[in-house]
């Protein structure tokens, strides 16, 4: 399969080339997720919706496809496949009116592994999950008292001996309870004791079935999505020192670049969000009369869907650049956070347009509108608000002194 950044290779694009820059690559992949997503259903979504639960016949059924492996390498049992092709499989996914929520972890989680983790810890697990006989969905990162400043997390894991003791809290740790295993970003050194503040964090690849109950606590949290989310608590927990993904203290580093996949991805959802809204509310702006004519003729109703539709293209370019970026090994940090800012905006001002092209029907759940418009709105905030993502493009990239 050819890579995305080779589609684009040289100085000109040949004819099929061009077709795929400026519409839709990985057509067999898109039409056998596709597939997929036809066996479920909006009720199916509207039912787990109602009663917070987790998809797991969906998640299984992608795990048995082998697209939650896309991103192993095939000597792990994995597919192999391209940050671009993940993209597309969670793009179409969203697209169909289905949600990624409960397993897209996995696709970005992997990076940290596969890039950092050791011959052992991948020869261990790897082909396990690509199985789907271990799941590794959850990411312990975020603190209640830190929030994004994550150099300034309080959870601690203390070697002693041949393991590490952690004590801490973390929280919006999603699927923790469908997990088998946690990626966790860890203090390892004090921080008035490193001389630049990213140092002395540490990643661990924790196994959630040896630690719950016994020095970990996980609570969940009811929130306006179904998103399966959790407080994780950590008094005296031991983990083994094998647990250790790389070397100690230089943990923000990996955590960073599996950040820019997850930008990636999550832009790719945004985008199959966009579609998926854009989509229904065309079709019912042309089956709508009202006053004699479809609603769809009034450029009140017809501008802000269009408008939401160029918005959506331009973010897929972005974000395919990201992702040939990340795929080449460069430096894909402003591509991947503005993709993931502009996927975001594009797919909410399209979920507005289409609520509002629904009226009054919007707000009946019969129609699923308002069940993926509250979905939708969780990637401004999570898992980085467009605030943060300012700040990043102003600081870093156009270096603008640091505001905080």
């Amino acid at each position: 399969m050819n890579e995305v950044v080779d589609q684009f290779a040289g100085s000109s694009l040949s004819p099929e080339n061009a077709s795929i820059a400026i519409g839709e690559d990985w057509p067999e992949l898109r039409e056998q997720v596709g597939r997929i997503c036809e066996g479920f259903p909006q009720d199916y979504w509207y039912r787990l919706d109602q009663n917070d639960e987790y998809p797991d016949d969906f998640v299984n059924a992608l795990t048995e496809s082998g697209y939650l492996a896309a991103l192993i390498p095939e000597e792990y049992g994995g597919s192999g496949l391209s940050l671009r092709a993940a993209s597309v499989i969670l793009e179409t996914i969203h697209a169909s009116g289905c949600s990624a929520f409960a397993c897209h972890a996995q696709m970005y989680i992997m990076g940290t592994v596969l890039r950092h983790g050791s011959d052992e810890q991948k020869r261990q697990y790897l082909p396990k999950i690509a199985k789907g006989e271990l799941r590794l969905q959850a990411f312990g990162v975020t603190e209640p008292t830190t929030g994004s400043d994550t150099t300034q997390l309080k959870t601690r894991a203390v070697k002693d001996g041949d393991d590490y003791v952690v004590n801490g809290q973390k929280i919006w740790t999603s699927r923790a309870r469908q997990s088998d295993l946690m990626l966790l970003l860890a203090r390892t050194t004090a921080a008035d004791e490193v001389k630049k503040r990213t140092d002395g964090l540490s990643v661990f690849l924790v196994d959630l079935r040896e630690v719950v109950g016994k020095g970990c606590e996980i609570r969940p949290i009811k929130t306006m999505v179904n998103h399966n989310t959790n407080e994780v608590f950590f008094d005296n927990m031991r983990i083994p020192a094998s647990a250790l993904i790389g070397e100690e203290g230089k943990g923000f580093k990996y955590i960073l670049s599996g950040m820019n996949a997850e930008r990636v991805i999550g832009a790719a959802e945004c985008i199959g969000d966009g579609r998926w809204f854009v989509e229904k509310a065309v079709s019912y702006a042309k089956e709508r009369i009202v006053f004699g004519n479809a609603i769809g003729s009034n450029q009140a109703v017809a501008h802000p869907v269009a408008r939401a539709y160029a918005e959506i293209q331009a973010a897929d370019m972005m974000t395919r650049q990201a992702a040939a970026l990340f795929q080449a090994g460069l430096d894909c940090g402003e591509q991947a956070n503005i993709a993931k800012m502009l996927a975001s905006e594009a797919a909410w001002h399209a979920a507005e347009a289409c609520f509002t092209t629904y009226g009054g029907f919007a707000f009946a759940c019969e129609y699923h509108i308002e069940r993926k418009w509250r979905e939708c709105r969780l990637a401004q905030t999570g898992p980085v608000s467009t605030n943060m993502i300012l700040n990043y493009v102003a600081q870093t990239v156009l270096g603008l002194p640091r505001s905080y």
